[in-house]
């Protein structure tokens, strides 16, 4: 099958700068973008779009000087690792490109050793340490205005609750970016009814390194966790093991692949990418596949963003997430 038949973009503009990914450029076919939407839309057409797309790019749900505290704060927590150009100031997050960027990987992303442990000495110790800075994990992660829209767009009211398991995630000019895969990968010891918040903690160019989202990524991703578990029940093997089982055929750090471009060719469809703002956020289900680009961003700017995960807490969730956060709303009558 041709791509070019199923991915009309005859109506879609080409992209501003190149696209690369882990295993390329992606072509022009292989790219359209992401619909942006507006918190104060009627919450029925939010949620009509989020079934739809899998996604919901929210413009401007945060004030954008609660995040860009929180990414100077970041920088600066960070500064001491040398990675960030003299002379310049923390909250711009600029990468100091006379090292080698080889020194400073993204958490789940870079190189590991042999227990799994991202390399990168001091910087990645701080990158760690970031997840439990009183400004990260007791602020932004609960910030009111997120938990307010989530229980409020969901249904689930007081019920919503925001996960400790989250990932505060830089991507430095030019390093290795984001492999294939969807989330629920990661939270099989629960019902697949969570709900990601991917928050850009700054501006991030359309080369700098953002996520993607594959076209209706979210019906894909679920037609191949369905098809493992028949397979599975198939073989006669148990619930629990069918996750162990599906976990160890992920590829490292639960991929589904390294490359986007070739995922995108087998399954014929396309990456939406857009530019992000600091203050937007991208809501995702669990079976949603995206990606990111490799960060080509021409001032060295280094990308931060964070996957925060939300649960109902009425119904059976994955306990290796502890709840951080809870709302204290009255649940709406209609729930998604």
């Amino acid at each position: 099958m041709l791509l070019s038949r199923v991915m009309p973009h005859a109506t879609t503009p080409p992209p501003s700068a190149p696209l690369y990914v882990n295993d390329g450029l992606l072509n022009l076919e292989q790219v359209g973008y992401l619909h942006p939407s507006s918190p104060s839309e009627p919450l029925d057409d939010l949620r009509q779009r989020f079934e739809r797309d899998g996604y919901l790019f929210l413009k401007g749900l945060l004030p954008r000087d609660d995040v860009l505290k929180a990414r100077a704060a970041y920088f600066t927590l960070l500064a001491p690792s040398g990675v960030l150009a003299p002379g310049t100031l923390p909250v711009d997050g600029v990468f100091d490109d006379r090292k080698d960027k080889l020194d400073f990987p993204g958490i789940g992303a870079g190189s590991t050793d042999a227990n799994g442990r991202p390399r990168g000495g001091l910087f990645v110790d701080l990158a760690l340490q970031a997840h439990a800075e009183p400004w990260y994990k007791d602020q932004f992660c609960k910030h009111p205005a997120l938990q307010s829209f989530i229980a409020n767009f969901t249904g689930w009211g007081e019920n919503a609750l925001g996960l400790t398991r989250s990932l505060l995630r830089n991507n430095t000019p030019h390093n290795k970016a984001i492999g294939v895969h969807y989330d629920q990968i990661f939270l099989r010891h629960g019902e697949d009814t969570s709900m990601t918040a991917w928050v850009p903690m700054g501006d991030i160019s359309l080369d700098g390194g953002g996520l993607i989202y594959m076209e209706h990524g979210h019906t894909l991703g679920r037609e191949i966790e369905e098809n493992f578990y028949d397979l599975a029940k198939q073989t006669g093997l148990t619930e629990e093991e069918a996750k162990d089982a599906f976990n160890r055929n992920m590829m490292g750090g639960g991929l589904l692949a390294e490359g986007p471009k070739g995922f995108g060719e087998t399954h014929a469809r396309r990456w939406l990418v857009t530019e992000y703002e600091a203050g937007d956020v991208v809501l995702h289900t669990p079976y949603t596949i995206h990606a990111s680009t490799i960060n080509k961003n021409t001032k060295n700017i280094i990308r931060l963003g964070t996957d925060l995960r939300f649960v109902d807490s009425s119904r059976p969730y994955d306990k290796v997430g502890i709840a951080i956060s809870s709302t204290r709303r009255t649940p709406l009558k209609k729930k998604m």
